[in-house]
């Protein structure tokens, strides 16, 4: 399994692209707790902590696939460093002014959201020209995906041993500082600031033209949505334990799951259609979620959090796969950014009504949101099955991806975007 992996770290350039984007978007994977604990300690509502949870998702959703068309049109360099510089200082501002000026803390929420650099996909579009072949690109989506719930586990652990040292303020601006540094490790390297989009169809829709980049899309805004809605009843969990620790021990064990799936998953070979192989993955994700509206002990739940986790990185791998079927070409970081910018909804969302919802019922209730998640992703997928079985190109081979202008991937590769 691990010799798998190791040869794509060993590959020039991938260990310091895979670490610089996860250090990147640690402010973006840690914002939504990060936001809660900082509300909450200023005496604010878990209302008003899941508004701005979701106006911050908002944001990105909107900012991503803008910025990812940019990093298309303009190169990497020139959009991913000023928007991580963006993105920090309107934490940096909600941080300082803190809720003097609702509209004003609203706003920094916000324009850290729009801000953020859509490094994700930027790494996606370059994997192909830094690794060559198409097994070891599927791989690295894999591995992508685990190193992913690496993040979501050491990043709440992090927040909350920031917030335990410090405070939460002091926890949003090394959180976003050290964000900023990764996203410029990046920039700087060869294969980022030498990647070139392929030359596009002029659309309007750019992606979104292609039907089954839609039905994914679909499918994991209710993904989302879960995630978001376990963000707030965890702290909510934890809240009735009496300790905040307990939220910590949660989403580790959650994305503890999720690296033992992803890890898995990455390492094997699997035939057959990605489309299909998505659906019954999120069947089993659906499955894992709902066991959660339990609400045991602490132990136990922990344990069901790892359980609910275990599917959640092979569902994302076999996205990123399934993305790079039905992208049009030349929209490679755009298609990529429109996946984060449905999360991004669906996690609004998921926050947004987790919030009432533990008010109105109780946290089992807010962990219900996200077992009809879980289940609503799937009917999207099942719903959309003939759209998502024929994909909006032929992966036939040829020379070269089609952001490799300097022909570094091997022959024989398919770069699955539409000739």
């Amino acid at each position: 399994m691990a010799a798998g992996y190791l040869d794509i770290l060993r590959a020039r350039h991938a260990a310091r692209l895979l670490t610089g984007t996860l250090v990147g978007r640690l402010p973006n994977g840690t914002a939504p707790i990060a936001i809660v604990l900082f509300t909450r300690a200023e005496g604010g509502s878990y209302a008003l902590a899941g508004a701005l949870a979701a106006v911050y998702g908002l944001g990105t959703a909107v900012g991503q696939p803008l910025l990812g068309r940019a990093v298309d049109l303009y190169g990497q360099p020139r959009v991913q460093l000023p928007a991580a510089v963006l993105s920090a200082l309107g934490m940096t501002l909600l941080a300082v002014a803190g809720f003097g000026s609702l509209p004003l803390a609203y706003g920094a929420v916000a324009l850290a959201g729009v801000a953020t650099p859509p490094l994700e996909g930027g790494l996606r579009a370059l994997w192909p020209s830094v690794l060559g072949s198409e097994d070891r690109v599927h791989r690295a989506y894999a591995m992508d995906a685990v190193a992913q719930e690496v993040m979501f586990t050491v990043g709440p652990l992090l927040v909350t041993l920031l917030v335990s040292l410090w405070s939460p303020a002091a926890a949003l601006l090394v959180i976003n500082a050290i964000g900023v540094l990764g996203a410029l490790s990046v920039v700087l390297s060869a294969p980022s600031r030498t990647w070139r989009s392929a030359p596009r169809e002029a659309h309007w829709l750019g992606a979104l033209r292609s039907p089954g980049l839609l039905a994914l899309l679909g499918s994991f805004f209710f993904v989302g949505l879960a995630l978001g809605s376990i963000t707030v009843a965890g702290v909510a969990y934890a809240d009735d334990h009496g300790r905040d620790s307990v939220y910590g021990w949660l989403m580790a064990a959650l994305g503890l799951g999720a690296l033992i799936g992803g890890a898995v998953y990455g390492a094997r070979q699997w035939s057959g259609p990605p489309e299909r192989r998505l659906r019954v993955i999120v069947a089993l994700l659906a499955l894992g979620y709902l066991p959660l509206t339990l609400t045991p002990g602490v132990v136990a739940m922990t344990v069901l959090a790892g359980v609910a986790g275990v599917f959640l990185a092979p569902a994302i791998a076999c996205s990123f796969i399934v993305v790079d079927r039905h992208a049009p070409r030349g929209t490679v970081t755009e298609a990529f950014s429109w996946l984060v910018t449905t999360f991004g909804v669906g996690a609004a969302a998921g926050t947004a009504v987790a919030g009432p919802a533990v008010e109105l019922g109780g946290t089992a209730w807010s962990f219900a949101v996200a077992g009809a998640g879980g289940v609503a992703a799937l009917l999207v997928l099942l719903a959309t099955g003939r759209v998502l079985a024929a994909p909006g190109h032929s992966a036939v081979a040829v020379r070269g991806s089609e952001n490799d202008r300097n022909g570094a991937v091997e022959p024989g590769f398919s770069s699955g975007h539409q000739a």
